[in-house]
């Protein structure tokens, strides 16, 4: 049966169950609180009847000539006419007098005076006073029964009554008012129930619930499945939604307790920017150690604005990639130019020795005989890790294409480091603290300049120098160098602006990371120096072993 009905409910349309619910819930309200309002009501009706009845009989027990009625011979001829003058001023239904043997001495019917009274009076010649509802000769009434005392005996009692139809009159009578406004209120609620369900078909488009709901799990389903990163602000600034991926690009751990909460407390200030940037609204962003692809945009119904949406795409690694490509490219470029020369020195000594002049082949090879541009590193570096060594050496090739002298300092050590996911860890950091640096030293000098790079191990860190010689850093500039999107450089040409500004602020954030430290350092003879500590504990520490093969 109650599964009958549950379908039958679910079966119905929304409007439907909304008014329904309603004029339950008005009708049952309005309905118990008519019913409250009349019950209280009958009982100050009884309540005032009551008092007055007890008023009657106690007056009519304690006057004079009644009590001395009750010892003459005809006490009824004295007690009537004073019982029923009573009566008809108080406005009851009858005063019956009885003697202590329960004989009536009045009545309303003369004819019923002398008779045994029809209720049993020995309650209230036992000196009780009674209140209740009883029925008698002249039928069913609300009575009040006193003694009548002379002294210390009781010689007989006083009843008073009211018939119950009188009061069910009188109620109803007074009642008027109430059913009226009763059914007045009920009208309301119905007509308020109806425009109540109206509203709410309206706000929510006239869907019904299995359409909202297939609506949310599609939603979820979409907004947690993607893999792009979504927060969605609303019109006041506050966030309104997040979905897995937004939270784990910018390292919220619990995204449901973000929601509500004004953005400016959770998002990084280069997002914020973003939304007073109406110029730029797609850019790099440095969250943490990421380099997200971050696009803003406005979120409208017609011309009311909602808020705002931020889509999040993870361009790490695609960044890294596009770096591994430029030192590749850079390489491929570089050994192009000195297979080319090789194969220029070559076409000499063939020459030299066709000619027959020995020699002079022999001083040629002894006066070219370094190898080039790549055997130029010295092979006595003390840079015995390999991807390190590889990195540096891939930099120094693009230095030299663009004319610039990378130089590693003679006093530069790194032992290799271990194979396991900590120590990898630490080289990953290595070399992207190591390629930014170079980097933004190479870039910021001119043809012609000088880049310095000195990697030195201690017991318990890795400390990394880059210096130049370029135009240098103002000392009031020196500390804006870290913060996310500032660079002394231009922005690089591209469909996303404002790249540039996140390779310093990545190392800052990797040294913190560490524990360690990124400093601007006050230069001696001109130019920039950026020093950089990464500490490391006993999991990370580089093996002192020596390697067979040294790369620079």
């Amino acid at each position: 049966m109650f599964g009958h009905t549950s379908r039958v409910v679910r079966s119905m349309k929304l409007r439907t169950q909304l008014l329904l619910l309603q004029l339950a819930i008005v009708l049952v309200a309005v309905l118990g609180t008519g019913i409250v309002a009349g019950w209280l009501q009958e009982q100050q009706l009884r309540d005032a009847y009551r008092d007055r009845m007890i008023a009657v009989a106690q007056s009519v027990a304690t006057l004079p000539a009644i009590i001395d009625a009750l010892d003459d011979t005809q006490p009824s001829e004295t007690v009537q006419p004073i019982a029923e003058v009573v009566r008809e001023a108080s406005d009851v239904t009858y005063i019956v007098v009885v003697d202590d043997t329960g004989v009536r001495l009045s009545h309303p019917n003369p004819a019923r005076i002398g008779e045994q009274v029809s209720t049993d009076p020995s309650d209230v010649l036992a000196g009780e006073i009674y209140v209740g509802t009883q029925t008698g000769t002249l039928g069913e009434s609300w009575r009040v029964k006193v003694p009548i005392t002379d002294g210390n005996q009781i010689i007989g009692a006083v009843s008073v009554g009211i018939l119950e139809s009188s009061l069910r009159s009188d109620f109803l009578g007074s009642s008027v008012a109430l059913f009226v406004t009763i059914g007045v209120a009920a009208a309301f609620g119905v007509v308020g129930a109806a425009w109540v369900t109206t509203v709410i078909r309206r706000r929510i488009y006239g869907l019904e619930p299995d359409e909202i709901v297939g609506l949310l799990e599609a939603r979820e389903a979409m907004l947690h499945g993607m893999r792009e990163g979504l927060v969605a602000l609303d019109e006041h600034g506050r966030i309104a939604l997040i979905n897995d991926a937004g939270a784990h690009l910018l390292g919220i751990d619990d995204q449901n307790n973000v929601v509500g909460r004004p953005a400016a407390d959770i998002l990084d200030d280069d997002l914020l920017k973003m939304l007073d940037d109406e110029e730029s609204r797609q850019r790099l962003i440095l969250a943490g150690e990421r380099v997200l692809l971050v696009q803003c945009d406005s979120a409208k119904i017609g011309d009311r604005m909602l808020g705002s949406v931020f889509i999040l795409r993870d361009n790490t690694k695609l960044h890294a990639l596009m770096r591994d490509l430029d030192g590749a490219h850079d390489l491929a470029d570089g050994l192009r130019v000195q297979a080319h020369g090789f194969a220029n020195k070559l076409h000499v000594i063939s020459g030299l020795l066709e000619l027959g002049h020995n020699s002079e082949a022999v001083a040629f090879i002894e006066r070219v005989g370094d190898g080039g541009t790549l055997s130029s590193v010295t092979s006595d570096s003390g840079i015995r890790d390999l991807e390190i060594a590889a990195l540096l050496l891939v930099k120094q090739m693009r230095a030299h294409e663009r004319g610039i002298n990378l130089e590693l300092d003679s006093s530069s050590e790194l032992s290799p480091l271990a194979t396991h996911d900590s120590a990898e860890e630490l080289r990953d950091d290595l070399l992207t603290v190591l390629g930014n640096l170079v980097d933004n030293a190479t870039e910021a000098c001119a043809s012609g300049a000088t880049v310095r790079v000195r990697v030195l191990e201690s017991p318990r860190s890795v400390d990394i120098e880059v210096s130049d010689d370029g135009p240098g850093i103002p000392e009031k500039l020196r500390r804006k160098v870290f913060t996310p999107g500032f660079s002394t450089k231009g922005p690089n040409p591209g469909l996303v602006t404002a790249s540039r500004g996140i390779g310093l602020t990545l190392v800052e954030r990797i040294a913190h990371r560490h524990g360690g430290e990124a400093v601007v350092k006050e230069p001696l003879m001109g130019g920039t120096t950026i020093s950089v500590r990464l500490p490391f504990d006993d999991s990370t520490r580089p093996h002192k072993a020596p390697q067979s093969v040294a790369v620079l």
